[in-house]
């Protein structure tokens, strides 16, 4: 009898649980139970830093805004054919002096299948002949011996074995404490040095862009997502860069006064590091369907 009744039970109410749990099934794929998805998100410039004494002065500078590092509405989306966005940056920002760079990054798919073979994630400094100061990629086998790497080109290229992976979102960067000292590359919470440097970045007045490198008539485009891109004139000690990293990709900057742009890239290309260096995005989708792929640290 009881055989009888469990099996009637699940022939009444079998489908209806096998429909709860392919529609749970496709709404947890969709990432609607991301936490992502139901944070509270920022609006576009929503925190700036504010410089009472005018652009490149770091007298009682200060943030203001909604600065709570909360997530932001947009990240800006390249397509990896002809998108970049041109900073309001001509030249390398500290010469051979100390720097860093860090941003958030996004691939949709793997560099190996880029034309060029790599994806640029930001050019510092560079001119459109080829010669650059400071360039971050992540590279595909064909180039770098692995898929996925980051490498960076400075005064000589080096290429790490921190390795990025597509459908995930990753903090990606590099500090340099200037002169003949070994820059240090980071993916999240890792760091790696670069053992070959021997000099720091050529001193170039060409513009600096964001997600596309042009180089002996070859353009190297980023495909995917960038986010909260962050340039200074100093070299971010190893607590700082993890301090950072845990504020998150609503993340504001760490050492303002030391800070030479800021584009978060949420909603439009503008610096808001009080110091003017606003962005001119070409072929950029800023996109609020981003969190797919996005925990907080």
């Amino acid at each position: 009898m009881k055989l009888q009744s469990a099996m009637e039970y699940l022939m009444t109410y079998g489908w209806a649980i096998l429909i709860i749990a392919v529609v749970l099934g496709a709404l947890f794929g969709l990432g609607f139970f991301n936490s992502a998805n139901l944070a509270p998100k920022v609006a576009p410039g929503s925190c700036q830093v504010y410089r009472p004494n005018g652009p490149g002065t770091d007298l009682f500078i200060n943030l203001e805004g909604t600065c709570n590092n909360e997530l932001p509405q947009y990240v800006a989306q390249f397509n990896g054919a002809s998108s970049n966005v041109l900073t309001g940056i001509s030249g390398f920002p500290s010469g051979d002096g100390p720097s860093s760079a860090f941003e958030w990054v996004y691939l949709p798919a793997s560099p190996s299948q880029s034309v060029q073979g790599e994806y640029v994630v930001f050019n510092f400094g560079s001119n459109v002949g080829g010669n650059h100061a400071v360039n971050l990629a992540i590279c595909g086998t064909a180039i770098c011996g692995a898929d996925g790497v980051l490498r960076l080109d400075q005064a000589g290229g080096f290429i790490s074995t921190l390795q990025v992976k597509p459908h995930a979102w990753y903090f990606v960067g590099y500090s340099y404490s200037g002169g003949s000292a070994d820059p240090t590359l980071w993916l999240d919470t890792q760091s790696q040095k670069d053992p070959y440097a021997q000099s720091g970045p050529d001193v170039i007045l060409g513009q600096s862009i964001i997600g596309m490198l042009v180089s002996e008539g070859l353009s190297y485009q980023y495909n995917g997502d960038i986010a909260d891109v962050q340039l200074y004139n100093s070299s971010l000690s190893a607590n700082e860069v993890a301090a950072l990293y845990q504020e998150g990709i609503g993340g504001v900057p760490i050492a303002p006064q030391n800070l030479v742009g800021w584009w978060p890239l949420n909603g439009n290309a503008n610096d808001y590091s009080g110091n003017l260096n606003n962005g001119v995005p070409t072929n950029v989708i800023f996109t609020s369907s981003w969190t797919s792929g996005y925990s907080a640290p």
